[in-house]
């Protein structure tokens, strides 16, 4: 409503040009009239004349009136106009500049980084494109608030720009993102490399705000219009230069954050294929491509088959069977995990019905799905439906999903285990979970990681760490899993440690669900019968009556 009661204002300053151009035709015509009355008024007063006369006064009145009013809406013209330039000076600085630091925006930059580029081509130099992303910025936010990561921010900004030649150019592309555009000696690329360490030797210091100490990292990507590697492919603008960074930033961040990348060829291929597979997780969710593949558990005193742990695998049109090391990270990344978790659950728990009742089954579970308050009674939900025992199930989850919300962890494990399942701690040793949270935790069981069973191959046969996580198992009394068993040797050793459970590639490679299938054909280990079920779903009613912990998720 403003802006249109500015524009009218200015609009209307523009036509009372036309009341200047009064004004000034009413001061000639007062000069005139003027002329021929004044002459009269001193003659009647000082010599009784017969005075002026009226029609001329009038005039002059006339002309006098006009002045008045062409002067008074001169004025205010010249005040509008000035108000005019002041507000379309405050527009192009608010296109141009960042708000919050008082640095360019991206689509200055942009302009800006063009204009240097020409000026550095002139005089034989090349560019430098630096981007700035700070490392997990929103957990500052969601933290502290808004406030603070504002000035976290705002600071930022300031040492980035102390540390930076005069003629540098700096921006804030948004969100938590800088960069900085300088010229430098081609044959000097090194000046570049150490700008940039000197930028994390003192601008991720520690921010001291108000009462406040934040510890912080960054990511940097550069891309040069100067760089050998890549000269069959010219940067043509600003814009391609950027993207470059990114890049490069991107890689830095997938690298391990707080580091910085040179841009190279290379790390545009890895971003087309990790789009790719974006994409194609992403089709994969809708057409059912995700399947399970199944681990033997085994009893290692008596070599009995005592169940399967379900394992991902992707099985892509385009390429093959793909592990879940490859997809798994980009699902957890795009937010589809929990989705690719639930269809794997579901097909497992299928197969599952088609196996000997008293072999079980372990599911590993996300951290992202243990961020979801409504996780447990998803997953009773699912159990009841595909009228599958709960006591059949075994959870996995790893030491890193203790620590984003214990309280929440400990709830949902609690009302699992309380419906008759069980919850393992996987890859346990490689993580940081303490003495104290084993022993108050619920879990049923422990997994020794595979890198520890996988030492006891070595001559000397080091077993210090695998036979403390077994005593501690015991105290605790807590059953046991040794994973990654791949010799004859290794599983003689763990023989002796006790009644343990053990998976690895010496009982056989993950089967799909056929093979699976066949080979409890041959063990005899097949459910002796499977209630018909037409679409292996039970009612509403039927789920919601069966477990309490569903009704309270309805309400």
């Amino acid at each position: 409503m403003t802006d249109n009661k500015n524009t009218d204002r200015f609009g209307r300053a523009e036509k009372d040009l036309i009341a200047l151009g009064i004004a000034t035709a009413a001061i000639i015509m007062f000069v005139g009239t003027g002329g021929s009355v004044l002459p009269s008024v001193i003659d009647a007063v000082f010599a009784n004349g017969r005075g002026p006369d009226k029609l001329l006064v009038n005039a002059m009145l006339l002309n006098i009136a006009l002045i008045i009013f062409g002067w008074r809406r001169y004025s205010q013209l010249t005040i509008e106009i000035t108000e005019r330039k002041r507000a379309e000076a405050h527009a192009r600085e608010l296109a141009e500049i960042d708000p919050l630091t008082g640095r360019l925006n991206r689509r200055s930059m942009a302009i800006a980084t063009d204009n240097l580029r020409e000026q550095a081509m002139e005089k034989g130099q090349a560019v430098a494109y630096a981007m700035i992303d700070l490392d997990n910025f929103k957990q500052i936010n969601d933290m502290h608030g808004h406030s603070i990561g504002d000035q976290v921010l705002v600071s930022l900004s300031e040492r980035i720009v102390s540390h930076l030649p005069d003629d540098a150019l700096c921006a804030r592309l948004g969100g938590d993102e800088f960069a900085f555009v300088m010229a430098y000696d081609p044959n000097m690329r090194s000046r570049i490399d150490e700008l940039v360490i000197r930028l994390f030797d003192h601008v991720i210091l520690p921010f001291r705000l108000e009462s406040l100490v934040i510890d912080a990292t960054m990511s940097i990507g550069i891309a040069t219009d100067h760089d050998e590697a890549v000269q069959n492919k010219s940067v043509n603008n600003a814009a391609e230069l950027m993207h470059r960074a990114d890049i490069a930033m991107y890689h830095a961040k997938k690298q391990g954050k707080n580091r910085y990348f040179w841009f190279e060829p290379s790390m545009e291929n890895e971003l087309r294929f990790r789009n790719e597979l974006e994409a194609g997780i992403r089709r994969g969710v809708a057409e059912g491509e995700f399947v399970p593949f199944y681990e033997q558990q085994v009893d290692i005193a008596t070599g009995e088959l005592a169940g399967f742990e379900m394992l991902a695998r992707w099985q892509s049109p385009q390429l093959g069977l793909v592990s879940p090391e490859v997809f798994i990270p980009i699902a957890e990344e795009i937010g589809l995990i929990a989705e690719v978790s639930e269809q794997l659950i579901k097909r497992a728990f299928a197969d599952a019905r088609h196996w000997d009742e008293n072999l079980t089954l372990s599911v590993n579970i996300s951290p992202v799905q243990l961020r979801d308050p409504w996780f447990a009674q998803k997953l009773l939900k699912m159990l009841v439906e595909h009228k599958f025992p709960a006591n059949r199930l075994e959870i996995e989850v790893t030491e890193s999903c203790l620590h984003d919300n214990i309280g929440m962890v400990r709830s949902m494990i609690t009302s699992l285990r309380n419906q008759g399942i069980a919850i393992s701690l996987d890859d346990f040793g490689t993580g940081y979970s303490s003495l104290e949270q084993l022993r108050t935790l619920p879990f049923d069981r422990l997994k020794i990681d595979r890198s520890f069973v996988n030492e006891l191959r070595n001559s000397d046969g080091n077993s210090t760490i695998v036979d403390a996580i077994v005593s501690l198992g015991r105290g605790l009394n807590m059953p046991i899993t040794a994973e990654g068993i791949e010799s004859e040797d290794v599983l003689e050793m763990l023989k002796k440690m006790g009644d343990l459970k053990g998976q690895g590639y010496l009982y056989g490679k993950p089967e799909c669900a056929e093979e699976v299938l066949e080979r409890l054909r041959r063990l005899n280990k097949l459910a002796r019968s499977i209630e018909p079920n037409a679409d292996g779903a039970a009612t509403e009613a039927d789920i919601r009556a069966e477990h309490p912990l569903l009704q309270s998720a309805s309400k």
